[in-house]
């Protein structure tokens, strides 16, 4: 599991698969204004969208990102 951060777009992206292809995410799903979640075809989770991270994360969560 990975994850990255856009600190311009202030969203972060945990991926739960290793690689997310193009054209692989068949199902989205808002669960509230700044978490959205990703399912492949055989609606298995494969990564989470964080809005607002710096709000919704910690800043230690969010440095170590920026570091790498």
């Amino acid at each position: 599991m990975k994850m990255t951060f856009d600190k311009e777009a202030d969203a972060a992206y945990i991926y739960v698969k290793d690689e997310i292809k193009k054209g692989e995410v068949k199902k989205t799903i808002s669960l509230n204004e700044d978490i959205i979640i990703d399912f492949d075809k055989d609606e298995k989770l494969i990564g989470v969208e964080i809005l607002n991270a710096s709000h919704v994360l910690s800043k230690n969560v969010l440095d170590k990102q920026l570091a790498h």
